[in-house]
């Protein structure tokens, strides 16, 4: 194993200790990113379902929309320059909000009005019921204009982050954890080695205490001299000769 395919650490207890914890976070860090991704990925189906099923509406609206103007200039003419005139500034306008999911912030669109309708004495003279009907199919368009946008945007969003979180979660999953596993099973590995080392060690010491004792009690044996841990009995028959003293 080279030490590119594992942590550079010393063995030891300790060490043991911290990769276990790391490889404790690293795993449930991969399982929470895992949910993130499922939470996104079904966001970002519901999303799209929703862009399929808006796009389908739009072009029903669109074609409506495109009909009622029809009708409007053959009954009234062209009145084009009449609300081009009339309009001094927007009354549909669009604001921006956030949603967040599972800690992606995702931009929402929302249309208000703002002031009165510039152009309501439109259509006085003749073909008021097609322009007004007109207005209504024109002001839905742009409704599902504005939330299309916002689909669309958020679906882009989306896109990307579920792209970063499998990638973060395949990092995790197949370079960080094993990394951190082969690294532990070095370590094992390595204090199992000194623990056999330390064994081998402290029975040749014992067996060359054997050896010693044996051969000191050999030499003993043949010189009859009492063992230093034995102290002479007092029963013996043998006594010390008397000492004189002129």
């Amino acid at each position: 194993m080279s030490n590119s395919d594992r942590i550079d650490v010393f063995p030891s207890r300790m060490a043991q200790t911290l990769m276990k914890a790391r490889l404790k976070g690293a795993q449930t860090g991969r399982n929470l990113l895992k949910k993130k991704a499922d939470a996104l990925s079904m966001r970002f189906r519901q999303i799209l379902k929703k862009i399929v099923d808006t796009k389908t509406l739009m072009g029903e609206v669109m074609r409506e929309a495109a009909f009622s103007l029809a009708e409007a200039k053959f009954t009234a003419g062209d009145f084009s320059p009449m609300v081009i005139q009339n309009v001094t500034k927007a009354q549909v306008k669009v604001k921006a909000k956030k949603d967040n999911v599972a800690g992606v912030t995702l931009p929402v669109f929302e249309q208000y009005s703002e002031g009165g309708d510039t152009y309501e004495l439109t259509g006085l003279a003749r073909g008021g019921e097609q322009l007004a009907r007109l207005k209504k199919n024109y002001a839905k368009a742009v409704e599902l204009l504005i939330e299309l946008a916002s689909l669309q945007t958020s679906f882009v969003a989306l896109d990307e982050a579920i792209k970063i979180t499998n990638r973060r979660v395949n990092a995790i999953e197949y370079v960080i954890i094993p990394r951190i596993e082969r690294t532990l099973s070095y370590i094992i590995s390595e204090l199992d080695e000194r623990e056999r080392e330390e064994f081998y060690r402290l029975k040749k010491v014992q067996e060359k205490k054997k050896q010693l004792k044996a051969k000191a009690e050999l030499a003993r044996a043949k010189s009859n001299q009492p063992s230093p841990l034995e102290a002479p009995s007092l029963l013996d028959a043998n006594q010390d000769d008397d000492l004189l003293f002129n």
